[in-house]
């Protein structure tokens, strides 16, 4: 007899005022941060390769949290995970806001990930525990995907606004009360959800690490957030450092990105139960290679613009949302009995190739130009597309 669930008795929307917080700042900590990065290497007296570095330790914390968080949820409960992990977010972000050399910087951004990275998993566990078998599932996942989506479109805008009127350090006191608000809300009403028999999963990873498909569909997702990633990396040095933009100006170009996915967003399911899984992972990487080479084509003839270098992430724009919204189903098709440890694994991997393969291409190539994104872009667009005509091959029937 499997354990009985503790039942929240909150209406939907009270639910997600409790939830919705704490899966909103963990994003909200990389996007309101984006119009100070140009500014960040004189502020701390560093370069600018290790304020990128910022960026991307907080993109891997994210990832490894999927299976080290879990786990340890699994382990002690949602409650404790979650009020540890907000508790020292907000402390991180208000040392953020007090510090002026680069090691601390440094330091305390991967903190604030270590915390939002556990806060997010702790979230995420309680969802499954509560709702799993009720209706209100594909609500509640539906609204956190429409908030995280209109992130990144107002999230450096209000980073921009806070910087100009109260300064940079304004933007992690902000990112602190915020924390603080939400933790404090969860203090009172945030019950333990953990089902009081939960066994601890000793499943090996091995038949997902052997699966050609969840190989193919982890690479797409992989090109999709990395391609984002590589663009919100440079776009503050291409745009504010190199074409002259306001840091108010930059947000807003930024935003159109962001606008452009929650557009596509709305009509994507209809193409995607047309072309299916295949069809729209291919559909999505053609996207990528066509802005990689809009791109390329801006950088060879001019500098970084509106026309040069937002307008191609547009084209990469449609290419990420149809891309996004098959990879989990092909890479874990087939893995039902340990969807747990198998969907911790493909956002793992995910964050690591983003991390570390972005981070690698602003650093070596200009990152204040359009080469970073373009290159990456193509070169992950074609390594999926190659493997998904392998795994075409591999699954057609031998006559």
């Amino acid at each position: 007899m499997s354990p009985k669930l503790p039942v929240w008795a909150y209406s939907l929307p009270t639910a997600l005022l409790l939830m919705a917080p704490f899966d909103i700042l963990a994003s909200l900590a990389m996007d309101i941060y984006l119009p100070i990065v140009p500014a960040m290497p004189g502020i701390l007296g560093t370069s600018p390769v290790i304020v990128q570095l910022t960026l991307s330790l907080y993109m891997v914390m994210l990832g490894l949290g999927q299976i080290i968080f879990g786990p340890i949820s699994d382990r002690v409960g949602r409650r404790p995970v979650l009020i540890s992990g907000a508790f020292l977010f907000a402390a991180a972000s208000f040392c953020l806001a007090a510090s002026s050399t680069a090691a601390p910087f440094v330091a305390l951004h991967f903190l604030q990930a270590v915390g939002a990275s556990a806060a997010m998993v702790a979230t995420f566990a309680t969802v499954r525990d509560v709702y799993a078998d009720r209706p209100e599932s594909m609500v509640i996942y539906s609204l956190f995907s429409s908030m995280l989506a209109f992130v990144p479109a107002v999230g450096p805008i209000a980073g921009a606004l806070l910087a100009d009127s109260f300064g940079w350090r304004s933007i992690f006191v902000t990112l602190g009360v915020l924390a603080v608000l939400a933790v404090l809300h969860a203090l009172l009403r945030w019950h333990e959800t953990r089902p009081v028999a939960a066994t601890m999963s000793r499943r090996s990873f091995l038949p997902v690490l052997r699966s050609l498909a969840f190989w193919t569909y982890t690479l797409g997702f992989s090109a999709a957030m990395g391609t984002f990633f590589v663009f919100f990396s440079t776009a503050p040095r291409a745009l504010i450092d190199r074409a002259g933009y306001s840091e108010l100006e930059f947000s807003v170009a930024f935003a159109t990105a962001a606008v452009v996915m929650i557009i596509t967003t709305r009509f994507a399911k209809r193409f995607v139960a047309r072309w299916g899984n295949a069809g729209s992972l291919t559909r999505g990487m053609v996207m990528l290679l066509l802005g990689a080479g809009l791109l390329s084509i801006g950088q060879m003839f001019g500098i970084p613009s509106f026309a040069t270098f937002i307008v191609p992430m547009w084209v990469m724009a449609i290419g990420i949302v149809f891309t996004v919204s098959v990879t989990a189903n092909g890479a874990l098709e087939k893995f039902g009995d340990i969807a747990g440890s198998a969907v911790a694994l493909h956002f793992c991997v995910q964050s690591l190739i983003v991390s570390i393969g972005g981070t690698l291409v602003v650093i070596r190539l200009q990152g204040d130009t359009a080469w970073p994104l373009a290159t990456f872009s193509s070169i992950m667009a074609l390594v999926v597309l190659i493997a998904r005509g392998w795994l075409n091959y591999r699954i057609r029937p031998r006559v």
